[in-house]
């Protein structure tokens, strides 16, 4: 389970996130729209622990992580949490096999099972035949299909998805958010989407809206 309890946030003495509270139960799967500099992704990177809140808290399975920590806090992003960042952050000297199992190895999980499960999240992103590749030989929206069966290569438990449609043709665009949603549901994990496509929103089992005074659904 995940609860965030009166969540703040604030830049240059501005407030970013108000009074955010959110709870997500196992297999849940959420989207969060809302305007532009609302303060969307700041709110995943502050629920990945890549940002700290102000005050409020934040509790994975019953753990408060919002003060962990730099040594445990790197070790629950590690084992639990899945970031499809806006930005891929693909590591350009590995190839796109390795850059997908990464997280795996990282867990002490490497060796030809770990390379199974790459091609299996390959294949179902449509990317099956560029195990080898690497990262500079792809397009934006390659490297975006990438991101994703990276971060759900080691079966989260809670994933965190920032735009992941965003540099997708349709096609590539349903097939993703459908992963998405088939991995978390039956993994029993939760899921957050911030999106601007009402297409992926729908995707979600419900939507909220973030505004400047909080989150809305």
């Amino acid at each position: 389970m995940l609860e965030i309890s009166n969540l703040y946030r604030q830049f240059n003495n501005r407030p970013v996130l108000k009074a955010i509270s959110l709870r997500l139960e196992p297999g849940e799967y959420v989207a969060i729209t809302g305007e532009s500099g609302v303060g969307k992704s700041t709110l995943l990177n502050v629920i990945a622990g890549l940002n700290r809140p102000d005050r409020g808290r934040l509790a994975l399975d019953g753990e408060d992580y919002a003060a962990l920590g730099e040594e445990a806090l790197t070790r629950l992003r590690r084992d639990k949490l899945g970031f499809v960042f806006q930005a891929f952050h693909i590591l350009p000297h590995l190839t796109l096999r390795q850059n997908v199992t990464l997280p795996l190895w990282l867990k002490g999980q490497g060796g030809p099972w770990a390379d199974r499960q790459a091609e299996c999240l390959l294949d179902a992103v449509g990317l099956a035949d560029r195990a080898e590749s690497w990262p500079r030989e792809l397009s934006g929206g390659e490297m975006q299909r990438v991101a994703i069966a990276r971060a759900l290569v080691h079966s989260p438990r809670l994933v965190l998805a920032d735009e992941p449609t965003g540099n997708l043709d349709p096609t590539n665009a349903a097939r993703v958010l459908r992963l998405l949603g088939e991995r978390i549901r039956t993994a029993g994990s939760m899921g957050i989407l911030v999106t601007h496509s009402p297409d992926a929103a729908r995707s979600a089992d419900r939507v909220l809206q973030l505004t400047p005074e909080g989150l809305r659904g």
